[in-house]
């Protein structure tokens, strides 16, 4: 049995809400089923559901995706949870599909509903869109195919919603964007869009085809789900929730409208999502308050029915706060990953992958905790990005006293293990219906209004942290601190006391989980959530669990299926809560489903490969640490030692010798203005929207980004990745060009909006430099390129990136790329000395200098600089000459000679001192520096 008594009946809830639009997906697949001749007369299985789930306009029948949803669930029906029999609370006790208030007729009435449930499914799908009363009317009109619309609801594909946000100039917003999404199952590459004439110009045959494979595979997919887990029905719905997200990510949820009010820019996935979100915590209030259904059944009627308004009934609906919208965001996580002891840097890699993917253990966890405290469903968790989560739940004071109980619970937890440097905050935001309304040009949106008094509340939580200031706050004193430390302080965080003693060194529970974790990421991709422990019953199977419960939770990493059974006995039991396979994408175009709920927490680990073994046999690694040594075979991970080696290549003149810096670059960044385009960038916004943005801003990190290093930056550890932000450290060279990828790939990614945009900043350091100060001067060199300029040279703010030591726009970057290229030609190409290199470091400075001094002139000030500075360029020409001379001096003809050198120091001035030092200044400094740390020895 579950813990909750309501929570099997918020499963089925969320159910019918979750699939109340199966139907758009069948019907544009234009399943066989649908249309093969079920009576007597010729009609059709669509023509006879049609006559009961679709409205009835003008002498005809629209919506009838409504008529699909019942047959889509009558053809899933043997894979589904069980749909039929006596105890389907909170629906009738039935035992046919043609009771009244069934599940399915709870999904599939949603545009004629009557009953109380068929109405909280109807109103909560009309909230995720935003819709008003009228503009609903409207909508429920309309037909999916009219006259004189060049697409129809097969050929249109779904338009991006990152092309559309729009900051500053909202008037520039396109009527129409020009691209889409292909009709894909979930991918790294299927989450990049194409231009509209790329991928919609198809006929509608051809465009029902593609539906149909997808229709196909999604059928294919879900009996992939472990049977067993069928019987655990918020099991099965965490499993349902990845594989309905992996093959209707590019669904269009409404294409009704085209060019009006309704755009086809979220997807199904997002707009069944909130929708069951809604439904639960709709049903759930009225539940807990043990309303009469009746009476709530003609609130809602009022609400949307114009033909019945009741003036009070409708705005009791609208206006009364039922909803309470949850957030969680993780505090600390940067001392939680980078806390360093004095043995920190033996572990460093694995220490790095262990505590970020924990970090995201801990935020899922506590998702999961409120979750089934409060007996919701894993679709009433709306977002979980980054450390953040949003969670819907009915506002009832039962809810809040179970959150305080779990905010409690989380603050003792992380008091015990973290000492405060870390937690949870708890915000919580009551809304009303009348809150998720997008709202129209005239009046100012109610729904962004809500977004902003989430983004106020998360900020006030931060500034709460463990209840501090609170009637009863939880202790700031530990009675048994300094009792726990028998054997010393741990030696991993240096500030915990030690529990345990592993490979000879005394450290606590969670460093020692931490580290396992690391090893374990190596070689597991599937991970179980326990409320016991079950190792016992599991002896021999390749099965690590650890050692410390989560919040009550107990954590397990298993690799394959086959070697624990699919855990049925725990699953039928309820012991088995979740069940997330966190593997990384096997390839740029495969379905990301392998019959598991998915969570894009794993980080990519770079491993030794062939290539990686021949070179080392050629001296690559020589002097390294014996202990890193011993990890040099295939597949294995790499040591942070090792990568700092990568970039070096051999001599070609000295066989046997490599050159190249040896040193490691960190790479952190975030996007830019995040909070502004949650809160202004959306024309329209709805809960469906926000979560569809919150999903794809995710993607690119969480999805794309491992793949992008696991195929063409293999030697960079991905730290953290997720939500807004990422933190990589890879060989200090390849990390560089990575970055200009991630750059070019991120705009891409959000169609060329230039309105969206991250920022970047790059420390190069040796790999023995502690890890929490490897940390800090990637976050120094970040906030540096945060805070670049901006309106003087460059028209947008941010959007730069800073390596080292200077920060520049993305697109001077690029280009000093460029001339770090160029200046490799010219020094290959004719001979430049490294005395001679090294040099032009002071000329970038009297360049600086000489600029300070203009700008302190023309502001009228009396500079406080050297106007010798000014000379830097006389300088310049005159070591540029003593080069040339040498140059050419084998040239017996003197025109020839002179010739040569004339041009070459012509060339020399043109590339470096224009192209670089004078039109770059300190800037210039990236590309000297690149080119020199190549050359190293």
């Amino acid at each position: 049995m579950t813990d909750h008594p309501r929570l099997a009946a918020a499963c089925r809830v969320a159910l019918a809400a979750y699939l109340h639009d199966l139907g758009k997906f069948a019907e544009r697949a234009r399943i066989p089923e649908a249309l093969d001749s079920a009576d007597g007369q010729n009609n059709t299985r669509a023509d006879l559901e049609k006559q009961n789930y679709c409205p009835f306009f003008n002498g005809r029948h629209t919506h009838v995706h409504a008529a699909y949803t019942a047959i889509g669930f009558d053809l899933l029906e043997k894979h589904l949870p069980r749909l039929v029999g006596g105890d389907m609370a909170p629906f009738a006790p039935w035992r046919t599909r043609d009771a009244d208030d069934s599940l399915i007729n709870a999904a599939a009435r949603h545009h004629k509903p009557e009953t109380h449930l068929q109405w909280i499914v109807a109103t909560a799908d009309r909230l995720a869109s935003g819709f008003e009363r009228e503009e609903f009317a409207a909508y429920n009109q309309a037909a999916d195919e009219e006259p004189g619309r060049k697409l129809d609801h097969y050929t249109t594909r779904q338009w991006t919603l990152l092309e559309s946000i729009c900051l500053d100039r909202p008037e520039d917003r396109a009527e129409t964007p020009a691209w889409r999404y292909q009709l894909r199952p979930l991918s790294p590459a299927a989450i990049f869009p194409m231009r509209a004439e790329q991928c919609e110009n198809v006929g509608k045959t051809a465009a029902q085809a593609e539906y149909l494979a997808l229709w196909d595979g999604f059928r294919e997919g879900l009996e992939r789900i472990p049977e067993p887990h069928r019987a655990n029905l918020p099991l099965w719905l965490d499993h349902f929730d990845s594989l309905w997200l992996a093959y209707t990510h590019a669904i269009p949820a409404a294409t009704a409208g085209i060019g009006g009010k309704v755009r086809p820019e979220v997807s199904l996935y997002d707009h069944s999502k909130t929708t069951a979100a809604l439904a639960v915590a709709l049903w759930r209030y009225h539940a807990d308050r043990e309303d009469d259904p009746a009476q709530v059944r003609e609130r809602l009627r009022a609400q949307w029915d114009r033909e019945r308004e009741s003036l009070d009934l409708s705005r009791q609906a609208w206006e009364e706060e039922k909803f309470l919208l949850v957030q969680g965001d993780l505090f600390g996580i940067q001392d939680f990953i980078f806390a360093t002891g004095g043995e920190t840097q033996k572990r460093a890699a694995k220490l790095l992958r262990g505590r970020s993917f924990y970090v995201s253990l801990l935020t899922e966890l506590a998702a999961l905790r409120i979750l089934e405290a409060l007996g919701l469903p894993a679709t009433s968790q709306v977002v979980n990005a980054a450390g953040k989560f949003l969670i819907v739940a009915p506002n009832t004071p039962e809810t809040l006293a179970t959150l305080d109980a779990v905010r409690a619970e989380f603050d003792r937890w992380f008091l015990r293990h973290s000492f405060g440097q870390s937690g949870i905050g708890i915000a919580c935001v009551p809304a009303r219906c009348d809150d998720f309304r997008a709202g129209g040009k005239d009046e100012p949106s109610p729904f962004r209004g809500l977004m902003e008094r989430l983004f106020r509340a998360l900020e006030t939580a931060k500034l709460r942290r463990f209840g501090l200031c609170g009637e009863a706050p939880a202790p700031a004193v530990f009675d048994d601190f300094l009792e726990r430390f028998k054997e010393g302080e741990c030696k991993i965080d240096g500030r915990s006391p030690a529990e345990v003693k592993e490979g000879g060194v005394w450290m606590n529970r969670l460093a020692a989980d931490q580290i396992d974790i690391g090893h374990w990421l190596a070689n597991r991709n599937r991970l179980l959530v326990t409320s016991e422990r079950v190792q016992p019953l599991y002896e021999g199977q390749n099965l690590n669990q650890l050692r410390l419960d989560i919040f009550g939770f107990h954590v397990l990493f298993t690799a394959t299926e086959d070697e624990t059974g699919k855990f049925g006995q725990e699953a039928k039991t309820y012991n088995l809560r979740r069940a997330w396979d966190f593997s990384l994408p096997e390839s740029g175009g495969a379905a990301l489903w392998h019959g598991y709920a998915r969570r894009h927490i794993n980080a990519y680990i770079p491993r030794f490969r062939a290539t990686d073994l021949d070179e080392a046999a050629l001296g690559k690694y020589d002097g390294l640490d014996p202990e890193d040594r011993d990890n040099e075979s295939l597949d294995l991970p790499k040591t942070l030692n090792h990568l700092a080696r990568d970039d070096r290549q051999p001599d070609e003149k000295n066989p046997g010798r490599w050159v190249g810096a040896e040193a490691l670059t960190t790479l952190k960044g975030d996007v830019d203005n995040l909070g502004r385009i949650f809160q202004k960038g959306m024309e329209r916004p709805s809960f469906a929207k926000m979560a569809a943005l919150s999903r794809q801003m995710n993607a690119f990190f969480a999805v794309y980004l491992p793949w992008l290093c696991a195929t063409d930056y293999p030697d960079t550890y991905t730290v953290f990745a997720g939500g807004d932000d990422f933190f990589l450290v890879g060989p200090w060279h390849s990390t560089l060009g990575l970055a200009q990828t991630m750059k070019t790939e991120f705009a891409r990614y959000v169609a060329g909006n230039q309105e969206i945009h991250f920022s970047a900043g790059l420390s190069m350091t040796k790999p023995g430099l502690p890890i929490r100060q490897l940390a800090e001067l990637a976050e120094d060199a970040l906030d540096a390129a945060k805070t670049h300029n901006p309106e003087q040279t460059h028209p947008v703010p941010k959007n730069a990136a800073t390596a080292f030591g200077e920060s520049v726009a993305w697109a001077d970057f690029d280009e000093l790329m460029k001339l770090e290229k160029k200046l490799a030609d010219l020094a290959g190409g004719q001979g430049l000395s490294t005395g001679y290199l090294y040099g032009l470091l002071r000329y970038i400075d009297m360049a600086e200098q000489e600029k300070a001094y203009q700008a302190a002139i023309a502001r009228g000030e009396t500079p406080n600089i050297a106007i010798e500075n000014a000379l830097w360029h006389s300088h310049f020409a005159y070591q540029t000459r003593r080069l040339v001379e040498t140059r050419f001096r084998d040239i017996e003809d003197p025109k020839q000679r002179e010739a040569l050198r004339r041009d070459l120091q012509s060339e020399l001035a043109q590339r470096i001192a224009e192209d670089g030092i004078k039109k770059h200044g300190a800037a210039y400094r990236i590309a000297l520096f690149t080119y020199l740390y190549l050359q190293r020895d």
